[in-house]
């Protein structure tokens, strides 16, 4: 297994893989781990997929090398002493590989039609998560609380997790900073302060003389392509009105009810292409918004983010084959 990789005049660069928790998940991530993946992330959004948990669960029991956590956990969902319940089962199941991300929320507060959380309460989970896992008491909601498991029950205490904290902005940055153990981002720009950067990306390898408008770009990389509109409406929606088939999406997508909303948002997210986001579609928007090209160019885009500070890669697969997509981006990546 080749758990980094280097390209000309940059520092080698870790290549893990991203996945909703699908009933798929599991042989996904045992294929991503036969190629060579450093970490599989799974993510947070109760109201679209099942169980985080359960799935990071599921796989450890299958896989003896990769790393798995959870990407991005939100606060909200859970109490303290549960997040580190959980931390410990899977580090138990998978121990020295589990790693946390820990955020604000996007899709997972959003898709409940709630907005994302101050950062004042995330920096406070994290503070009371890592106490926890150290065995410490400390008092939530006015009263002590401690894991208090029998020996054997799960991992013992103190457990030292790594905790990346998701951040864009300069107030995430400041708690990733204070707070975590490395940042994870969007974008595929690095934050060179950070000894571990990882950053999230979506798209697909484009077969040799494939182009991107192909049937099969289109169904692989569309749904990372729709949800640029759905994260740019909730943040200002007058602002999908500046790109390609924006305002006619917007007109549709507000003829649903408002209080309903939200739900209409986020449907299929990072998982396929609803009937209302399929004009969206345009093929110069999925070339300029995911990473869809060539292998060359993808491996380029690889080279460019590691120069810009980005540690760690979390390429997220989707369409009808993943394996497929797992097994090309490695290439294109350099992996193996």
């Amino acid at each position: 297994m080749t758990p980094s990789v280097g390209f000309a005049g940059v520092a080698a660069i870790e290549i893990s893989c991203a996945f909703a928790p699908s009933p798929d998940v599991a042989d996904h991530i045992v294929c991503a781990e036969a190629l060579g993946y450093r970490r599989a992330w799974l993510y947070d959004s109760p109201a679209l997929y099942e169980d985080v948990w359960v799935h990071l669960c599921r796989a450890a029991e299958r896989t003896r090398t990769i790393g798995l956590g959870p990407a991005v956990l939100i606060p909200s969902l859970r109490h303290p002493l549960t997040t580190a319940s959980a931390i410990a089962t899977l580090e138990r199941l998978a121990p020295g590989r589990t790693v946390v991300a820990i955020g604000t929320g996007f899709t997972g507060r959003m898709a409940m039609g709630q907005r994302p959380l101050p950062w004042s309460y995330v920096r406070r989970t994290v503070t009371e998560v890592r106490a926890l896992l150290a065995g410490e008491q400390i008092e939530i909601d006015g009263a002590v609380v401690q894991m208090i498991h029998p020996d054997g029950a799960t991992a013992r205490r103190p457990m030292r997790v790594p905790i990346l904290i998701a951040a864009n902005g300069p107030k995430g940055l400041e708690v990733a900073r204070e707070l975590g153990d490395g940042v994870m981002t969007v974008g595929g720009t690095g934050q060179p302060t950070f000894a571990w950067c990882a950053t999230l990306a979506f798209g697909t390898v484009l077969d040799d003389g494939e182009s991107v408008a192909s049937e099969r770009a289109i169904a692989a990389a569309g749904p990372a392509l729709t949800v640029v509109f759905h994260g740019m409406y909730e943040a200002d929606p007058n602002a999908v009105d500046n790109l390609p088939g924006g305002a006619e999406w917007r007109a549709r997508l507000e003829a649903t009810p408002e209080r309903t909303r939200h739900l209409a948002v986020h449907e299929d997210h990072l998982w396929r292409v609803t009937d209302r986001d399929r004009p969206l579609l345009d093929s110069g928007l999925l070339g300029a918004f995911t990473w869809t090209g060539s292998a060359d160019e993808v491996g380029a885009r690889v080279d460019a983010a590691a120069a810009s500070g980005v540690t760690e890669i979390l390429y997220a697969p989707m369409g009808p084959d993943v394996g497929r997509e797992l097994e090309a981006f490695a290439r294109a990546s350099g992996l193996g």
